[in-house]
């Protein structure tokens, strides 16, 4: 079932990880005791996610420390393993956040660091239901009342978090409460994380859905056929402008000229107080083979940025598990 979807756990030695690159085809689970095969979990996107990254940061000193105990490395050796570890993908906050995070703890040995990975998980699971709760009646509370017609894009449910999901977690509660007519699953690209991930989390989970392609889902949404997007988030500035999976903008746009709710869901972790506006946001850029996928003619190049910039002036609300905030109305995370 879906609930019981764990895409990072401790199995006592090291890191379980759900490898969602074999998705949906197969469930297989990679085992992580070395710093080198967390750093390509994370770049091939075998573990991703901002709140999942998070917490695999904070796991991932733990998998350093010990590597370091079987190896014998210094002290500076280790440090910069983790150090690889925290800035092994540039634009979701949360990574670097949860390393930092158990990093003072390193002094009192690994059973401490571990403690705290797995407050950050437990934390995690918690605030997703408190987001879910909280999302869904922001959203009832100003549509019909008819099931609603939900668009996402990306995948932000329990394969991106600890548990439960942020911007699936609404969905899945509006689903609970029966109020989910269609979800619109934008397959995302370039790798395909709505098509295989999210579309797997609701099927797992009992909700109707389809899939569509990106360039699909502004005519989707200005043909009338959606009440609410809601989406995640990888990194969130000062003022509400919100990084997310490249399209995420297109989607804000048409939302906008619709005149419907352009929900974001995601921890208050993923809020960066450091990064005043968007434009300070790094913008990952991947392989461009990741695009042309060997169907473009030979000695073709490609612009492959991951994420994009919505600006706060097209986000309806930012859904955390402390409270909902009206960003377009002015209400910015640190106002």
């Amino acid at each position: 079932m879906a609930n019981d979807i764990r895409a990072v756990a401790w199995t006592g030695d090291g890191l379980r990880l759900i490898d969602q690159t074999v998705l949906p085809g197969r469930v297989e689970h990679l085992d992580v005791r070395d710093t080198a095969t967390l750093v390509d979990a994370i770049q091939r996107l075998a573990v991703r996610g901002a709140p999942a990254l998070g917490v695999a940061g904070a796991f991932g000193v733990a998998v350093a420390m010990l590597e370091a105990e079987r190896k014998r490395w210094p002290d500076a050796e280790r440090d910069a393993a983790i150090a690889r570890v925290r800035s092994a993908r540039p634009t979701a906050v949360n990574l670097a956040a949860g390393v930092d995070r158990v990093l003072p703890l390193m002094p009192e040995g690994v059973a401490a660091v571990l403690a705290e990975a797995q407050a950050l998980l437990d934390e995690d699971v918690r605030g997703n239901r408190a987001i879910g709760r909280l999302g869904a009646d922001w959203i009832l509370a100003r549509t019909g009342e008819r099931p609603l017609r939900v668009l996402t894009h990306c995948n932000a449910g329990a394969l991106a978090t600890a548990g439960w999901g942020t911007a699936l977690g609404v969905v899945r509660e509006l689903h609970d409460r029966g109020r989910v007519e269609l979800v619109y699953a934008d397959e995302t690209r370039p790798l395909l994380q709505g098509t295989r991930l999210t579309a797997w989390e609701l099927r797992q989970a009992g909700i109707p859905y389809r899939v569509q392609t990106d360039g699909a889902a502004p005519s989707t949404i200005l043909r009338g056929l959606v009440d609410v997007a809601v989406i995640g988030a990888d990194r969130i500035a000062a003022n509400g402008d919100t990084a997310n999976k490249i399209g995420s903008l297109g989607v804000a746009l048409a939302c906008a000229d619709a005149g419907i709710p352009f929900v974001v869901a995601a921890p208050w972790s993923t809020v960066d107080p450091a990064t005043p506006t968007g434009a300070g946001i790094p913008i990952e850029e991947r392989a461009a083979g990741e695009v042309l996928n060997g169907a473009a003619p030979e000695g073709a190049s490609a612009f492959n940025p991951a994420f994009d910039v919505t600006p706060a002036r097209l986000v309806t609300a930012l859904v955390t598990e402390t409270g909902v905030l009206e960003v377009s109305a002015g209400r910015t995370p640190l106002a």
